[in-house]
């Protein structure tokens, strides 16, 4: 074996059990939680995941192309630092729109409003720490981290959902969840010193050499967590909480395989294909053997689904939740394509086209709105979300394999 696949492997045997824990969790869970409290968890989570894309400035995605060693270490040290900054900022705006517009998020329980700010530098914290264990190869403490931050948010929610299940506690738990996590991260990779006195010009430095991730890269994924996170908001909006909670659970199952697989293929193949890029100016070996494994993985995943989803998630969850299963039938063919697509996608950044990642993703967005808002029921919203995603999703792995050619392209 590789020491390609070696490396997925030591990331995916982690993975497997970061990604079960929940999977296993939402076991208990549905049948703690309504539909509704999942749905209205679901949308708060989606804000909260969206700060946490926001406030890094997206430096966390160039971890794994600056230099081994002590170059790498600053650069965590200036991402946690905009990290900072970032958050400071969105609490300021948060604050000011509640004043401005006391309506705001009335759809929202006050402590959920409260905990958004907090939870977002949280999981963005928590992410610029894995990121770091990633871009320095240590697989194994990656896996460690994940399955013990997996572990706590499970363990936590379940309790919390026994002593009062509602959104308000689930989204509590979620947030204690992290942070022992994040503690646990730190204690294995410690940051170490600051660097005295060159603390200020060593971040700028850093923000200098890596100012195309803020410019394209920042609006290109915060658009993306958008669009990833629009449909639950809009089916709320649309067609109520209830509904929301289904497809919420119907994307959380469906969204396993490409938290287990594929980014532990994710994880191994920004570090080797970022290293042949710099070594060769292209890596389409390294693409196109990563595509054959993910398209082999995503052709079984669809077809078991397409056949037993509405009597697995009834016989997992209960029956209030097989509708759930007919959503992740219309979802396959999206899902299927970002399987594929999520991992290779780091080629924009090895290549350098953050700024055609951007344009794309705002087709994207806008494909996504137009789908969501346009059909009367949500079963034709849906469909046609899952339709002109996946088409999308086509043209991006044709993008990507066009950058892993590098000067030939």
């Amino acid at each position: 074996m590789s020491s390609y696949w070696k490396n997925v492997s030591s990331v995916l045997t982690g993975s497997v059990l970061a990604q079960v824990i929940p999977i296993l969790g939402s076991l208990v869970i549905a049948r703690l939680f309504a539909p509704v409290e999942f749905g209205i968890f679901a949308a708060w989570f989606g804000g909260a995941i969206l700060l946490a894309v926001m406030v890094t400035g997206r430096f966390e995605t160039a971890l794994a192309i600056e230099a081994d060693g002590e170059p790498r270490r600053l650069a965590v040290i200036a991402t946690l630092l905009t990290a900072v900054v970032g958050s400071s900022v969105a609490l300021v705006l948060l604050a000011s729109a509640r004043l401005i517009a006391p309506t705001v998020f009335t759809n929202l329980p006050t402590a959920l409003i409260v905990a958004l700010v907090p939870a977002g530098f949280v999981i963005a914290v928590a992410n610029i720490w894995q990121a770091w264990a990633v871009a320095e190869g240590r697989y194994r403490t990656l896996s460690f981290m994940r399955i013990v931050q997996a572990g706590a948010v499970t363990l936590i929610q379940i309790v919390a959902g026994m002593l009062g299940p509602s959104a308000t506690t689930l989204a509590l738990a979620y947030i204690f969840g992290v942070c022992i996590g994040l503690i646990l991260s730190v204690y294995l990779m410690p940051l170490g010193r600051l660097p005295h006195g060159e603390l200020r010009a060593t971040v700028v430095v850093f923000w200098r050499r890596q100012r195309r991730f803020p410019i394209f890269s920042l609006p290109a994924d915060t658009i993306n967590t958008a669009a990833a996170q629009l449909p639950v908001l809009i089916i709320a909006s649309r067609f109520g909480a209830e509904t929301a909670g289904l497809l919420a659970m119907a994307m959380r199952i469906l969204g396993a395989p490409i938290g287990l697989l594929g980014k532990s293929v994710l994880d191994v193949f920004k570090r080797h294909a970022a290293t042949s890029y710099r070594e060769r100016g292209e890596c389409r070996s390294e693409y196109l053997r990563t595509f054959k494994v993910l398209a082999t993985g995503s052709l079984v995943f669809c077809i078991a689904m397409a056949f037993l989803s509405e009597t697995i998630f009834a016989l997992a969850f209960g029956e209030q939740w097989r509708a759930a299963g007919t959503i992740a039938v219309w979802l396959l063919p999206l899902f299927a394509l970002r399987f594929m697509a999520s991992p290779l996608s780091y080629m924009v950044y090895i290549a350098g086209k953050q700024h055609l990642d951007l344009f794309w993703q705002i087709a994207l967005l806008g494909v996504t709105f137009l789908c969501l808002w346009i059909p009367q029921g949500h079963e034709l919203a849906l469909q046609a979300y899952s339709a002109g995603y996946s088409m999308l999703y086509v043209v991006y792995l044709a993008m990507s394999y066009r950058f892993s050619l590098g000067v030939k392209s």
